[in-house]
């Protein structure tokens, strides 16, 4: 008796020593957030305040090229589950990827859990419209958000029609929805604090509706009521950002937690969005509809700095893997890398290739090859520098046929390993038919877009 007695105290410690060396993760994603629209920015636009992200910046890497892998919400989000291109799975467009993930795909949570995790997820889900596609039943141990839509309204939380979920029962709630976000996601943080822990809090904000509090669209003052919102809104996320950092500080965990933030997708230009010094905005496949404020912090690790090199959401989960120390079961291949020793700098960053595509339903599609970027829209192309004219404000396309051919055709093999749409027709305008992508027709002055000076290098 008294060696079995021995033997399990001897487990339960190994099991404990485990436990204590899994760092927690905490995944944080804001909705249609503007690339200026926070102070990290190295020149965020007019009115902005999130002070407790410009804190969190302190202790992070800022990734001045963080992109994701669509430009709308639902496609970004299957991706970034997997930590493989959604066009794998035929999930080109929004309506397609909100439609639902496949429940055989493997999510961070099925990842997790056999190495001892707790795992919840906080927020908008937006990969399936109905109970049958709830986190819940894909390995979260615990669940309060919504499901169907890519919007709800802030203040309507008792809408049986629109409803919160705490796991697969819905709840009858109050307050301003971003608060309660927070405020659920902390409590979980305080209650396993003992335990190694994921998080995903993923914000609908600042996506519309536009709504906050009118104490806090009080505070700001632009002269357009909407972007007053819209500010308000980001405040209102930043405050729960503070609340979660602090649930880790008190919990004395913050240095063995890995937190990743950034943004599903760029800033939509129609609601106030802004993504200086990035052209467009979310639905197109300009720098501003696809690269997002993004950081990621790991004080007992990771060295705070900026990372100015490309970095994508797919590689967010092989990265909480590998810190973790999980190793991904034999045949699974991620799109995504590990970014630990590039961020620690172990390993010099290598140029890599990135790729986009709405498929033809959407027309729009891009791939980035070092520098140098070329973005389709309806079979017409640009091409970009973005070493220097980050702004995508000078088309080199008429004058570099032979680079808009080499990039055209990295976009067509990359293409061709993918799945057909699940809905959206042809894989991209101009492929199937074999005509080639032409450059794009210059348009008249009045038509361009304007574009406002770009800030200081590295953004």
């Amino acid at each position: 008796m008294k060696k079995l007695l021995l033997l399990s105290v001897l487990l339960g410690g190994l099991q404990a020593t485990a436990a204590d060396s899994l760092p927690n993760i905490v995944l944080i994603v804001a909705d249609d957030l503007g690339y200026a629209d926070v102070l990290f920015h190295p020149q965020p636009a007019d009115g902005v305040s999130t002070p407790h992200l410009a804190d969190l910046a302190k202790r992070s890497i800022v990734c001045r090229q963080g992109y994701v892998s669509g430009n709308v919400c639902s496609p970004t989000r299957a991706g970034l589950m997997t930590g493989r291109y959604q066009q794998r799975l035929g999930l080109y467009t929004g309506g397609e990827a909100g439609s639902g993930l496949p429940m055989d795909e493997t999510i961070f949570p099925q990842y997790l859990k056999p190495a001892g995790y707790v795992t919840a997820q906080f927020g908008k889900w937006h990969l399936g419209p109905d109970p049958a596609w709830s986190p819940a039943l894909r390995g979260f141990d615990e669940v309060f958000g919504f499901l169907g839509r890519g919007a709800h309204d802030y203040f309507k939380l008792d809408d049986p029609e629109d409803p919160i979920y705490r796991g697969t029962e819905i709840v009858s709630e109050k307050g301003y929805l971003t608060d309660r976000l927070g405020e659920e996601t902390a409590a979980f943080i305080t209650r396993n604090k003992e335990k190694p822990f994921f998080a995903y809090l993923a914000f609908n904000a600042v996506h519309a509706p536009l709504q906050a509090p009118d104490d806090e669209i009080e505070k700001f003052d632009t002269g357009d009521v909407n972007r007053n919102t819209l500010l308000a809104m980001g405040k209102r996320l930043d405050d729960a950002v503070g609340r979660v950092v602090a649930a880790l500080e008190q919990g004395g965990v913050r240095d063995r937690t890995v937190i990743v933030f950034l943004s599903d997708n760029g800033g939509p230009l129609a609601q106030g969005a802004v993504n200086t010094p990035l052209r467009g905005g979310k639905h197109t496949d300009f720098e501003g509809g696809i690269r997002v404020p993004f950081l990621i912090s790991w004080p007992g690790r990771l060295t705070p700095g900026e990372f100015d090199h490309p970095v994508s959401a797919l590689d967010i989960l092989p990265t909480t893997l590998a810190a973790a120390g999980i190793t991904a079961s034999e045949g699974t291949t991620f799109d995504g890398v590990n970014l630990l020793p590039l961020l620690s700098g172990e390993t010099p960053p290598p140029s890599r290739d990135l790729f986009w595509s709405s498929g033809s339903e959407g027309g729009w599609w891009a791939v980035r090859s070092g520098d140098w970027k070329l973005v389709g829209e309806k079979g017409e192309v640009s091409l970009f520098d973005l070493a220097g004219d980050v702004s995508e404000a000078n088309d080199l396309s008429e004058a570099n046929p032979e680079k808009v051919a080499e990039l055209t055709g990295l976009h067509d093999k990359w293409l061709s390993g993918m799945a057909e749409p699940v809905k959206a027709g042809a894989k991209r305008v101009g492929l199937e038919g074999g005509g080639a992508a032409e450059p794009k027709k210059k348009k008249k002055k009045k038509e361009k877009q304007t574009v406002k000076d770009a800030p200081a290098p590295s953004i």
